[in-house]
Protein backbone atom coordinates (compact mmCIF):
# COMPACT_ATOMS: atom_id res chain seq x y z
CA UNK A 1 0.00 0.00 0.00
CA UNK A 2 1.31 3.45 -0.91
CA UNK A 3 2.11 5.85 1.95
CA UNK A 4 2.02 9.63 2.00
CA UNK A 5 3.69 12.16 4.32
CA UNK A 6 3.81 15.96 4.39
CA UNK A 7 6.08 18.57 5.95
CA UNK A 8 6.65 22.32 5.80
CA UNK A 9 4.44 25.35 5.35
CA UNK A 10 2.50 26.84 2.46
CA UNK A 11 -0.04 29.53 1.82
CA UNK A 12 -0.31 33.28 1.79
CA UNK A 13 2.48 35.05 3.66
CA UNK A 14 4.79 32.03 3.82
CA UNK A 15 8.36 32.93 2.83
CA UNK A 16 11.69 31.09 2.72
CA UNK A 17 9.95 27.76 3.23
CA UNK A 18 8.40 24.94 1.25
CA UNK A 19 5.62 22.40 1.57
CA UNK A 20 6.48 18.85 0.53
CA UNK A 21 4.17 15.91 -0.01
CA UNK A 22 5.89 12.57 -0.43
CA UNK A 23 4.52 9.22 -1.50
CA UNK A 24 6.54 6.01 -1.48
CA UNK A 25 5.87 3.92 -4.56
CA UNK A 26 6.88 0.40 -5.57
CA UNK A 27 8.24 1.33 -8.99
CA UNK A 28 8.75 4.17 -11.43
CA UNK A 29 11.83 5.79 -9.91
CA UNK A 30 11.71 9.32 -8.52
CA UNK A 31 9.12 11.75 -9.87
CA UNK A 32 9.21 15.39 -8.73
CA UNK A 33 6.48 17.94 -9.32
CA UNK A 34 7.77 21.41 -8.42
CA UNK A 35 5.80 24.65 -8.10
CA UNK A 36 8.00 27.70 -7.54
CA UNK A 37 8.36 31.33 -8.63
CA UNK A 38 12.06 30.63 -9.17
CA UNK A 39 11.52 27.34 -11.00
CA UNK A 40 13.22 28.57 -14.17
CA UNK A 41 16.39 29.43 -12.26
CA UNK A 42 16.64 26.77 -9.57
CA UNK A 43 14.53 23.75 -10.57
CA UNK A 44 17.55 21.59 -11.48
CA UNK A 45 19.34 22.50 -8.24
CA UNK A 46 16.25 21.71 -6.15
CA UNK A 47 15.59 18.42 -7.93
CA UNK A 48 19.23 17.39 -7.53
CA UNK A 49 19.10 18.09 -3.80
CA UNK A 50 15.87 16.09 -3.39
CA UNK A 51 17.31 13.11 -5.25
CA UNK A 52 20.52 13.21 -3.20
CA UNK A 53 18.52 13.09 0.03
CA UNK A 54 16.36 10.21 -1.21
CA UNK A 55 19.47 8.31 -2.28
CA UNK A 56 21.09 8.92 1.13
CA UNK A 57 18.14 7.19 2.79
CA UNK A 58 18.10 4.39 0.22
CA UNK A 59 14.80 5.38 -1.41
CA UNK A 60 14.60 4.53 -5.11
CA UNK A 61 10.92 5.02 -5.88
CA UNK A 62 8.89 8.03 -4.71
CA UNK A 63 6.54 10.72 -5.90
CA UNK A 64 7.39 14.20 -4.56
CA UNK A 65 5.18 17.29 -4.80
CA UNK A 66 6.83 20.50 -3.63
CA UNK A 67 5.41 24.01 -3.32
CA UNK A 68 8.42 26.28 -2.92
CA UNK A 69 8.27 29.74 -1.33
CA UNK A 70 11.94 30.57 -1.61
CA UNK A 71 13.35 27.86 0.66
CA UNK A 72 17.13 27.68 1.01
CA UNK A 73 18.84 24.26 0.86
CA UNK A 74 18.95 23.67 4.62
CA UNK A 75 15.18 24.20 4.81
CA UNK A 76 14.48 21.88 1.89
CA UNK A 77 16.72 19.25 3.49
CA UNK A 78 14.89 19.49 6.83
CA UNK A 79 11.47 19.22 5.17
CA UNK A 80 12.53 16.26 3.05
CA UNK A 81 14.03 14.45 6.03
CA UNK A 82 10.84 15.01 8.01
CA UNK A 83 8.78 13.48 5.21
CA UNK A 84 11.09 10.50 4.88
CA UNK A 85 11.21 9.74 8.60
CA UNK A 86 7.45 9.69 8.78
CA UNK A 87 7.50 6.84 6.27
CA UNK A 88 10.55 4.74 7.14
CA UNK A 89 12.38 3.87 10.35
CA UNK A 90 15.97 5.10 10.25
CA UNK A 91 18.53 6.49 12.68
CA UNK A 92 20.46 8.19 9.89
CA UNK A 93 20.66 11.98 9.78
CA UNK A 94 21.09 14.00 6.61
CA UNK A 95 23.50 16.68 7.78
CA UNK A 96 24.59 19.54 5.57
CA UNK A 97 28.09 20.93 6.26
CA UNK A 98 28.55 22.75 9.57
CA UNK A 99 29.49 26.37 8.90
CA UNK A 100 32.62 27.15 10.93
CA UNK A 101 31.46 30.71 11.70
CA UNK A 102 28.93 29.08 14.06
CA UNK A 103 31.60 27.40 16.18
CA UNK A 104 31.97 29.99 18.94
CA UNK A 105 31.45 29.83 22.69
CA UNK A 106 29.91 32.33 25.10
CA UNK A 107 30.88 33.25 28.65
CA UNK A 108 28.82 32.93 31.81
CA UNK A 109 28.71 36.68 32.46
CA UNK A 110 28.26 38.00 28.92
CA UNK A 111 25.65 40.72 28.33
CA UNK A 112 22.16 39.34 27.85
CA UNK A 113 20.18 42.58 27.47
CA UNK A 114 18.05 41.25 24.59
CA UNK A 115 17.16 37.81 23.32
CA UNK A 116 15.03 37.46 20.18
CA UNK A 117 12.45 34.66 20.04
CA UNK A 118 12.26 32.87 16.68
CA UNK A 119 9.60 30.17 16.08
CA UNK A 120 11.46 26.94 15.43
CA UNK A 121 9.25 25.94 12.50
CA UNK A 122 9.28 29.30 10.69
CA UNK A 123 12.60 29.66 8.83
CA UNK A 124 11.92 33.09 7.33
CA UNK A 125 12.27 34.77 10.73
CA UNK A 126 15.58 33.09 11.56
CA UNK A 127 17.50 33.43 8.32
CA UNK A 128 18.41 37.12 8.80
CA UNK A 129 17.86 37.45 12.56
CA UNK A 130 21.56 37.95 13.28
CA UNK A 131 21.81 41.18 11.29
CA UNK A 132 19.70 42.92 13.96
CA UNK A 133 22.42 42.13 16.53
CA UNK A 134 20.48 40.91 19.55
CA UNK A 135 22.65 39.54 22.34
CA UNK A 136 20.94 36.19 21.85
CA UNK A 137 18.67 34.41 19.37
CA UNK A 138 16.20 31.81 20.64
CA UNK A 139 15.13 29.05 18.29
CA UNK A 140 11.90 28.05 19.99
CA UNK A 141 10.74 24.44 20.07
CA UNK A 142 8.10 24.97 22.75
CA UNK A 143 5.10 27.32 22.68
CA UNK A 144 5.79 28.69 19.19
CA UNK A 145 5.47 25.22 17.61
CA UNK A 146 2.25 23.25 17.32
CA UNK A 147 2.36 19.86 19.03
CA UNK A 148 2.04 17.88 15.80
CA UNK A 149 4.84 19.88 14.13
CA UNK A 150 7.52 19.52 16.79
CA UNK A 151 9.35 16.73 14.99
CA UNK A 152 9.62 18.91 11.87
CA UNK A 153 10.82 21.83 13.96
CA UNK A 154 13.59 19.78 15.61
CA UNK A 155 15.07 18.93 12.22
CA UNK A 156 14.77 22.51 11.01
CA UNK A 157 16.33 23.97 14.17
CA UNK A 158 19.17 21.46 13.89
CA UNK A 159 19.84 22.60 10.32
CA UNK A 160 19.61 26.28 11.25
CA UNK A 161 22.16 25.78 14.04
CA UNK A 162 24.49 24.29 11.45
CA UNK A 163 23.97 26.64 8.56
CA UNK A 164 22.65 30.09 9.51
CA UNK A 165 25.01 32.89 10.48
CA UNK A 166 23.78 34.58 13.67
CA UNK A 167 26.70 37.05 13.66
CA UNK A 168 27.97 36.28 17.15
CA UNK A 169 24.62 36.28 18.94
CA UNK A 170 24.38 33.69 21.70
CA UNK A 171 22.83 30.62 20.08
CA UNK A 172 19.91 29.59 22.29
CA UNK A 173 17.17 26.98 22.00
CA UNK A 174 14.04 26.83 24.13
CA UNK A 175 13.33 23.14 24.54
CA UNK A 176 10.00 21.66 25.54
CA UNK A 177 9.03 21.22 29.16
CA UNK A 178 10.92 18.49 31.01
CA UNK A 179 10.68 15.54 30.49
CA UNK A 180 9.52 15.99 26.86
CA UNK A 181 12.36 18.45 26.27
CA UNK A 182 14.96 15.76 26.87
CA UNK A 183 14.26 14.38 23.39
CA UNK A 184 15.05 17.81 21.92
CA UNK A 185 18.62 17.55 23.20
CA UNK A 186 19.53 14.91 20.62
CA UNK A 187 18.77 17.39 17.82
CA UNK A 188 20.54 20.46 19.23
CA UNK A 189 23.47 19.50 21.47
CA UNK A 190 25.80 18.13 18.75
CA UNK A 191 25.49 21.36 16.76
CA UNK A 192 27.30 23.84 19.01
CA UNK A 193 24.44 25.26 21.00
CA UNK A 194 25.47 27.90 23.56
CA UNK A 195 22.48 28.04 25.90
CA UNK A 196 19.29 26.08 26.59
CA UNK A 197 16.16 27.73 27.92
CA UNK A 198 14.24 25.46 30.28
CA UNK A 199 10.54 26.38 30.21
CA UNK A 200 8.05 26.00 33.06
CA UNK A 201 10.79 25.10 35.52
CA UNK A 202 9.43 24.47 39.01
CA UNK A 203 12.22 22.78 40.95
CA UNK A 204 15.93 22.03 40.99
CA UNK A 205 15.34 18.37 40.18
CA UNK A 206 14.35 19.30 36.64
CA UNK A 207 17.73 20.99 36.19
CA UNK A 208 19.55 17.96 37.61
CA UNK A 209 17.72 15.61 35.23
CA UNK A 210 18.47 17.89 32.29
CA UNK A 211 22.15 18.18 33.17
CA UNK A 212 22.46 14.41 33.48
CA UNK A 213 21.25 14.01 29.92
CA UNK A 214 23.46 16.85 28.72
CA UNK A 215 26.55 15.24 30.22
CA UNK A 216 25.70 11.90 28.61
CA UNK A 217 25.33 13.48 25.18
CA UNK A 218 28.46 15.61 25.62
CA UNK A 219 30.48 12.45 26.19
CA UNK A 220 28.80 10.66 23.30
CA UNK A 221 29.47 13.51 20.84
CA UNK A 222 32.79 14.66 22.33
CA UNK A 223 31.44 18.11 23.18
CA UNK A 224 33.93 20.10 25.24
CA UNK A 225 32.45 23.60 25.45
CA UNK A 226 30.17 24.65 28.30
CA UNK A 227 26.43 24.61 27.64
CA UNK A 228 24.63 27.21 29.73
CA UNK A 229 21.09 26.97 31.11
CA UNK A 230 18.41 29.61 31.59
CA UNK A 231 15.38 28.25 33.50
CA UNK A 232 12.11 30.09 32.89
CA UNK A 233 9.83 30.54 35.90
CA UNK A 234 6.16 30.42 34.84
CA UNK A 235 4.15 29.30 37.88
CA UNK A 236 3.55 30.14 41.52
CA UNK A 237 5.46 27.01 42.53
CA UNK A 238 8.40 28.03 40.38
CA UNK A 239 8.44 31.47 42.00
CA UNK A 240 8.51 29.99 45.49
CA UNK A 241 11.37 27.69 44.47
CA UNK A 242 13.27 30.35 42.54
CA UNK A 243 16.43 30.42 44.66
CA UNK A 244 16.61 26.63 44.70
CA UNK A 245 16.47 26.67 40.90
CA UNK A 246 18.85 29.60 40.46
CA UNK A 247 21.53 27.90 42.57
CA UNK A 248 20.90 24.35 41.32
CA UNK A 249 23.94 23.98 39.02
CA UNK A 250 27.10 25.88 37.98
CA UNK A 251 25.94 26.12 34.35
CA UNK A 252 22.76 28.02 35.28
CA UNK A 253 23.79 31.52 34.17
CA UNK A 254 20.46 33.32 34.15
CA UNK A 255 16.83 32.85 35.06
CA UNK A 256 13.85 34.35 33.28
CA UNK A 257 10.22 34.87 34.15
CA UNK A 258 7.32 34.14 31.80
CA UNK A 259 4.44 36.35 32.83
CA UNK A 260 1.73 35.04 30.51
CA UNK A 261 1.80 31.58 32.05
CA UNK A 262 2.48 32.92 35.53
CA UNK A 263 -0.58 35.19 35.57
CA UNK A 264 -2.66 32.35 34.09
CA UNK A 265 -1.47 30.14 36.95
CA UNK A 266 -2.60 32.81 39.42
CA UNK A 267 -5.91 33.19 37.63
CA UNK A 268 -5.43 36.93 37.09
CA UNK A 269 -5.11 39.20 34.10
CA UNK A 270 -1.72 40.52 33.09
CA UNK A 271 -1.79 44.32 33.18
CA UNK A 272 0.42 47.06 31.79
CA UNK A 273 1.30 48.29 35.28
CA UNK A 274 2.34 44.79 36.35
CA UNK A 275 1.21 45.03 39.98
CA UNK A 276 -0.06 41.45 39.83
CA UNK A 277 3.46 40.18 39.04
CA UNK A 278 5.55 42.51 41.23
CA UNK A 279 6.01 39.90 43.95
CA UNK A 280 7.09 37.21 41.48
CA UNK A 281 9.48 39.49 39.62
CA UNK A 282 11.03 40.72 42.86
CA UNK A 283 11.40 37.16 44.11
CA UNK A 284 13.11 36.14 40.89
CA UNK A 285 15.49 39.12 40.93
CA UNK A 286 16.47 38.49 44.54
CA UNK A 287 16.96 34.78 43.89
CA UNK A 288 19.21 35.53 40.92
CA UNK A 289 21.28 38.13 42.76
CA UNK A 290 21.69 35.81 45.74
CA UNK A 291 22.83 33.02 43.41
CA UNK A 292 25.14 35.30 41.41
CA UNK A 293 23.35 34.92 38.06
CA UNK A 294 21.47 37.23 35.69
CA UNK A 295 17.77 38.03 36.04
CA UNK A 296 15.85 38.22 32.75
CA UNK A 297 12.41 39.79 32.47
CA UNK A 298 9.45 38.65 30.37
CA UNK A 299 8.70 39.85 26.84
CA UNK A 300 6.73 43.02 26.08
CA UNK A 301 3.97 41.99 23.71
CA UNK A 302 3.08 45.34 22.05
CA UNK A 303 5.56 45.50 19.18
CA UNK A 304 4.22 48.81 17.85
CA UNK A 305 4.63 51.04 20.94
CA UNK A 306 8.32 51.80 21.40
CA UNK A 307 7.74 54.46 24.05
CA UNK A 308 5.76 52.03 26.19
CA UNK A 309 8.52 49.48 25.69
CA UNK A 310 11.10 52.00 26.89
CA UNK A 311 9.08 52.69 30.02
CA UNK A 312 8.72 48.96 30.63
CA UNK A 313 12.47 48.41 30.25
CA UNK A 314 13.27 51.21 32.69
CA UNK A 315 10.85 49.75 35.26
CA UNK A 316 12.40 46.34 34.72
CA UNK A 317 15.91 47.71 35.15
CA UNK A 318 14.86 49.55 38.33
CA UNK A 319 13.70 46.22 39.80
CA UNK A 320 17.12 44.73 39.15
CA UNK A 321 16.62 42.82 35.89
CA UNK A 322 19.59 42.49 33.54
CA UNK A 323 17.68 42.00 30.29
CA UNK A 324 14.44 40.87 28.72
CA UNK A 325 13.04 38.89 25.84
CA UNK A 326 11.74 40.39 22.63
CA UNK A 327 9.44 39.09 19.93
CA UNK A 328 10.27 41.53 17.11
CA UNK A 329 13.60 42.90 15.84
CA UNK A 330 12.42 46.51 16.23
CA UNK A 331 12.37 45.99 20.01
CA UNK A 332 16.07 45.10 20.20
CA UNK A 333 17.61 48.57 20.07
CA UNK A 334 15.18 50.05 22.60
CA UNK A 335 15.91 47.21 25.03
CA UNK A 336 19.67 47.44 24.55
CA UNK A 337 19.87 51.21 24.87
CA UNK A 338 17.80 51.35 28.04
CA UNK A 339 19.33 48.38 29.85
CA UNK A 340 22.79 49.76 29.14
CA UNK A 341 24.15 52.26 31.71
CA UNK A 342 22.97 55.83 31.20
CA UNK A 343 25.18 58.92 31.44
CA UNK A 344 24.55 59.50 35.14
CA UNK A 345 25.27 55.87 36.02
CA UNK A 346 28.52 55.97 34.08
CA UNK A 347 29.72 59.20 35.68
CA UNK A 348 28.91 57.91 39.16
CA UNK A 349 30.76 54.66 38.46
CA UNK A 350 33.81 56.55 37.24
CA UNK A 351 33.88 58.64 40.41
CA UNK A 352 33.57 55.55 42.61
CA UNK A 353 36.44 53.79 40.83
CA UNK A 354 38.58 56.94 41.03
CA UNK A 355 37.88 57.29 44.75
CA UNK A 356 38.58 53.63 45.43
CA UNK A 357 41.84 53.70 43.46
CA UNK A 358 42.98 56.82 45.31
CA UNK A 359 42.17 55.35 48.73
CA UNK A 360 43.91 52.08 47.85
CA UNK A 361 47.00 53.96 46.70
CA UNK A 362 47.13 55.87 49.99
CA UNK A 363 46.59 52.70 51.99
CA UNK A 364 43.33 53.92 53.47
CA UNK A 365 41.01 51.35 54.99
CA UNK A 366 37.97 53.55 54.48
CA UNK A 367 36.78 54.82 51.11
CA UNK A 368 34.34 57.68 50.75
CA UNK A 369 32.80 59.69 47.96
CA UNK A 370 31.49 62.99 49.26
CA UNK A 371 29.58 62.15 52.41
CA UNK A 372 28.92 58.51 51.46
CA UNK A 373 31.04 55.52 52.37
CA UNK A 374 32.01 53.12 49.60
CA UNK A 375 32.22 49.40 50.36
CA UNK A 376 33.41 46.53 48.10
CA UNK A 377 29.94 45.62 46.69
CA UNK A 378 29.48 49.23 45.56
CA UNK A 379 32.89 49.20 43.87
CA UNK A 380 32.10 45.88 42.22
CA UNK A 381 28.85 47.29 40.85
CA UNK A 382 30.69 50.37 39.56
CA UNK A 383 33.21 48.15 37.79
CA UNK A 384 30.37 46.20 36.20
CA UNK A 385 28.78 49.48 35.05
CA UNK A 386 32.04 50.48 33.39
CA UNK A 387 32.33 47.08 31.72
CA UNK A 388 28.80 47.38 30.34
CA UNK A 389 29.41 50.96 29.21
CA UNK A 390 32.56 49.90 27.37
CA UNK A 391 30.94 46.86 25.75
CA UNK A 392 27.92 48.85 24.55
CA UNK A 393 29.94 51.78 23.22
CA UNK A 394 28.61 54.26 25.79
CA UNK A 395 32.12 54.83 27.12
CA UNK A 396 35.21 55.41 25.02
CA UNK A 397 37.54 52.42 24.96
CA UNK A 398 40.45 54.71 25.81
CA UNK A 399 38.90 55.65 29.15
CA UNK A 400 40.56 52.86 31.13
CA UNK A 401 43.94 53.70 29.66
CA UNK A 402 43.49 57.39 30.50
CA UNK A 403 42.28 56.49 33.97
CA UNK A 404 45.35 54.36 34.68
CA UNK A 405 47.62 57.05 33.29
CA UNK A 406 46.05 59.77 35.45
CA UNK A 407 46.16 57.47 38.48
CA UNK A 408 49.90 56.84 37.99
CA UNK A 409 50.57 60.55 37.59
Amino acid sequence: MDQISVAGNKGRGVRSDCFISMELTSEGGVNIELTSKVKALYSKQIETEIKEILSFFGIEHARITMEDSGAIPLVIAARMEACIKQLIKTEKEYLLPFMEYNRYNTTKDRNRFSRLYLPGNTPSLAINAGIHHPEGVILDLEDAVAYDRKFEARLLVRNMLRGINFYGAERMVRINQIPAGLEDLHYILPHHINLILVPKCENAQQIHVLNKHIQTLKKEHHIEHEIWLMPIIESALGVMNSFEIASSAPNVVAMAIGLEDYTADLGVKRTYEGSESLFARSMLVNACKAAGIQAIDSVFSDVSDMEALKENVLRSKALGFDGMGCIHPRQIRVIQENFAPDKDEIEKAKKIIHAFALATEKGLGVVSLGTKMIDPPVVKRAERTIELALSTGKLDENWMEEFLQNKNN
